[in-house]
């Protein structure tokens, strides 16, 4: 299974990795990239993203073969929403399966690096006490840094 969707919708994270069930994989590692209620020091209240939808998903498929043949997966689904999001909602949902949890979380680490840095998604916070702006998308870490700062 290989899947990249964008949805206007709550991201079915369940459903999503039954779709990923495999009886050839030891290892179903996920990602899920939550909205919280601060980012530099501001209080957000909500986010908006905006996706270019034809260029997201080409460019999401490419990043998922990329995966799948780099860290040998058995299958990799990633979802992104779009539209306007609440604290606390799922923002973007990486699921992979493979044979060995080492390959599994490599392989997960990459897709969500790689969504971050490639992808036409913009996203818009909305503030407590200041107007609302577009965030400017800042230096991915490295495909292989040990954390997800940003």
């Amino acid at each position: 299974m290989l899947r990249f969707l964008i949805s206007d919708t709550a991201i079915q994270t369940t459903e999503l990795s039954r779709l990923l069930a495999d009886s050839t994989a030891g290892a179903l590692v996920t990602f899920e990239g939550w909205v919280r209620n601060h980012n530099r020091g501001r209080t957000v209240l909500s986010l908006e993203y905006e996706v270019y939808e034809i260029l997201a998903e080409k460019e999401g498929e490419r990043i998922l073969r990329e995966a799948c043949s780099k860290f040998n997966l058995c299958g990799a689904i990633a979802c992104h929403r779009q539209g306007h999001l609440a604290i606390g909602d799922i923002a973007v949902w990486v699921g992979t399966t493979a044979v060995h949890r080492a390959a599994a979380f490599a392989g997960t680490r990459y897709i969500i690096n790689a969504i971050k840095h490639r992808l036409p998604i913009w996203k818009k916070e909305y503030y407590r006490d200041e107007e609302s702006q577009w965030v400017l998308c800042q230096k991915t870490p490295s495909l292989f840094e040990q954390s997800f700062d940003e």
